[in-house]
């Protein structure tokens, strides 16, 4: 019996290609193929075995970029239901095959043995085989088995396949393109501070993640950071994705970056080879001087106003006494950035002089972030640093419409440096208010905020009092 597949292999043209990837943060990339077609006159079968598990069908794009060939695409189908090991341990049922065991010195070593039981479940978790060898049940495969030809039309791997119509035959560099699922792409920033001091050094790694069922070999990788919206079903974002994946290829040495359309396209210097279910890394930042600051933010009240008049006492609660720690940088040239960082982790580390070792001080996660734009980072809580919050008094006159609360915050710094403490409060009772009788000066940051600047020496307290009065 002759194998479909050795016929295919014959007579329909299987085509190679290369590759170029664009990867969305969202699950998605779009795929680009340039392959070889050669078209006859009439009817051809082509079929194009390297497609992906999680294609989407209805994306796919079959053209010649040069729109000189004339030829139709009068079917296309898709097929994933790859052959394995169990489906044609399952498929040779009750038939005898060979089985082949290759020994550490090369030695190969041939027995027949016939399937009883295949193991394979529907649906289901595979059991043990049953083979029979020599008159004898084994619960286990004898080797690696040998299966002889199909002859089905059965598939190897995932496969797109096309019945093209050309007036005249065609030989031509076609283009391939479509979408699938199975791709993530994210940002890892490390930053690293000297013990003293807080100028770092930045380097930023792209983690590709592949999960689509398919091998890429030597690809053309760009990365688009932004928030595509995927799900719209409107065909210009389709096509919109289609020309992301046609940008110019960028020169090799660095990754470069671009504005493209609304977002921006990060180009990578050299191609790739990712396997499925293989994870890979490119540096794409590297930043040696970066000037940051340290914040430290006392903010123990995590109520806000939500449109609604509180009148609740709510005296004797406990707040939290943690600072919180800050790193804070803008991304300008002057601050040694200045390019678009996209969404990702960003850990923070500090070189110990005593034996020069790195040491991690804390991570959070980035938005995407423009230029020029403002970064400050939650990296934990600090140790020598603490916040007491107490509500001393509280009064309510609604018949003359108002309500005041005193507050008491003291803030200690217990190390053997000068720190400054940002004091945080937030006014959620009502939305007018005033401040009385406060102790120092603050700062109204928005409508329902206000901050103090409280700088301590070494292993000093101070205390804040202040009235929020509020009228209705």
């Amino acid at each position: 019996m002759k194998s479909t597949l050795l016929i295919a292999a014959a007579l329909t043209p299987l085509l190679s290609a290369e590759t170029a990837l664009t990867i969305y943060n969202r699950d998605l990339a779009v795929i680009r193929e340039t392959v070889p077609l050669k078209l006859r006159a009439g009817e051809t079968f082509v079929s194009f075995d390297r497609a992906t598990a999680r294609v989407q069908p209805d994306s796919v794009v079959l053209r010649d970029p040069a729109g000189k060939a004339d030829f139709s695409i009068l079917e296309q189908g898709y097929r994933n239901d790859p052959v394995n090991r169990w489906l044609l341990l399952n498929h040779f049922e009750g038939q005898t095959i060979d089985f082949r065991t290759t020994y550490p010195d090369g030695r190969v070593e041939k027995v027949r043995g016939k399937i009883i039981r295949s193991g394979f479940v529907p649906g289901g978790q595979s059991q043990e085989p049953i083979i029979e060898v020599d008159g004898k049940f084994r619960f286990q495969l004898p080797g690696e088995p040998l299966f002889p030809t199909l002859g089905d039309g059965s598939i190897l791997r995932p496969t797109l396949s096309w019945q093209i119509a050309a007036a005249e035959p065609a030989e031509f560099d076609a283009q391939l393109s479509y979408l699938s699922n199975g791709f993530r792409w994210e940002a890892d920033y490390n930053l690293v501070a000297p013990e003293k001091g807080e100028t770092v050094t930045m380097t930023g790694w792209i983690t590709i993640g592949n999960h689509s069922g398919t091998v890429f070999n030597d690809a053309k990788v760009k990365l688009v950071a932004g928030d595509v919206n995927i799900m719209q079903p409107d065909p210009t974002v389709r096509r919109a994705m289609m020309e992301m994946a046609r940008a110019d290829q960028a020169g090799a040495g660095h990754v470069e970056e671009k504005a493209f359309d609304d977002f921006h396209l990060y180009t990578l210097p050299r191609q790739l080879t990712i396997r499925d279910k293989e994870t890979k890394q490119v540096e794409f930042i590297r930043a040696p001087e970066v000037k940051a600051s340290k914040a430290y933010i006392y903010d123990p009240v995590n109520m806000r106003y939500h449109g609604g008049r509180s009148t609740n006492p709510i005296q004797g609660q406990k707040f939290s006494k943690d600072v919180a720690i800050f790193w804070e940088f803008t991304n300008n040239e002057e601050s040694g950035l200045g390019m678009p960082l996209p969404a990702g982790r960003v850990r923070f580390y500090r070189a110990d002089d005593a034996d020069g070792n790195l040491e991690f001080v804390g991570e959070n996660n980035i938005d995407h972030t423009p230029r020029n734009e403002e970064l400050s980072i939650y990296t934990g809580n600090a140790f020598d640093l603490v916040g007491e919050r107490t509500i001393t008094n509280f009064e309510r006159k609604d018949r003359e419409s108002w309500m005041r609360e005193t507050i008491e915050v003291v803030v200690k710094n217990r190390s053997k440096e000068p720190k400054t403490i940002l004091v945080r409060e937030h006014l959620w009772r009502w939305s007018n208010w005033e401040i009385r009788d406060a102790s120092m000066e603050f700062e109204k940051k928005d409508a329902q905020t206000i901050e103090f600047k409280v700088p301590l020496k070494p292993d000093e307290e101070r205390k804040i009092t202040f009235k929020a009065h509020y009228t209705w």
